[in-house]
């Protein structure tokens, strides 16, 4: 699967895919300390991430628990 930087516009909303942009199969580089969402993994729509329900909840639990996860990725 693909990863996405997470790049908002304006106010942050990680279940909007139009705040993510397609990085590659190599997962970016992102900075410690890990404190808020950096980059996902997910599968592709037309060079947009697909947000199921249960990788939201993913982003949620690694950004309010500040450990990254499989598919959640955290930087400063």
């Amino acid at each position: 699967m693909p990863w996405y930087s997470f790049t908002p516009i304006g106010t942050p909303d990680v279940s909007n895919p139009n705040h993510y942009t397609l990085v590659g199969s190599t997962p970016p580089s992102c900075p410690t300390p890990n404190e808020q969402l950096c980059a996902i993994q997910a599968s592709d729509n037309m060079s947009k991430p697909i947000l199921t329900d249960s990788l939201i909840a993913e982003i949620g639990n690694t950004v309010n628990n500040k450990i990254e996860s499989t598919n959640v990725l955290l930087k400063p």
